[in-house]
């Protein structure tokens, strides 16, 4: 059983992850002292890595030398060049929540004026082993921007992004079928397909 600390303080994130990691083979886990680390503006791989290789410092300062794992990821509105992006968590302001981001989105896409509501989810893994080696993977799903929020599963933008092909957005799905098909699901599984256990 290998234990991953994951560098995150997002609940749901952490959920989500221990969902996709198989439980036979993988315990995830935080470290209560994590310090948050100034992420950049431009890309998810480097914000993914920049997170574990803090958190694996870290833990390394505390005695151990543990596996640990990075994510960035973030929602990118094709009618807003690409934006919110890496700075999605960081959109609306400082100390928006959720629910005013997420309005605050449809809002701007609604001024824009666009009949585009292109989007997709990008989620970029940043994995180190015990003894050091890193590992990265970037996947992505393609979908569209609802009009209106619907359904309450999943956190972050799951309530505006729909499924390509499907008209529910990632907050109306099952938890079971998102991480079938989700961003994070793809990058876990290519990120699996290079770690051993």
């Amino acid at each position: 059983m290998t234990r991953i600390y994951v560098a995150t303080k997002n609940l749901g994130k952490l959920g989500e992850l221990r969902a996709l990691f198989p439980r036979d083979r993988f315990e995830l886990t935080t470290y209560d002292a994590y310090a948050d680390v100034a992420e950049g503006e431009t890309s998810y791989a480097e914000n993914a890595a920049l997170k574990a290789r803090a958190l694996r410092a870290q833990l390394r300062h505390a005695g151990s030398d543990a596996a640990v794992l990075g994510d960035d990821s973030g929602l990118e509105v094709r009618a807003l060049g690409n934006r919110p992006g890496v700075l999605s968590a960081r959109y609306g302001g400082e100390g928006a929540t959720w629910a005013q981001r997420r309005r605050a989105l449809l809002d701007e896409l609604e001024r824009a004026g666009s009949a585009d509501r292109r989007a997709r989810f990008v989620c970029a893994l940043h994995y180190i082993d015990a003894s050091g080696t890193e590992r990265a993977v970037i996947e992505r799903i393609d979908g569209a921007l609802s009009r209106d929020e619907r359904g309450t599963s999943g956190f972050s933008y799951d309530s505006i992004f729909e499924v390509p092909d499907r008209r529910l957005t990632f907050g109306e799905l099952a938890e079971e079928e998102k991480n079938r098909i989700s961003h994070r699901a793809r990058a876990v599984a290519a990120l699996l397909a290079g770690v051993d256990s």
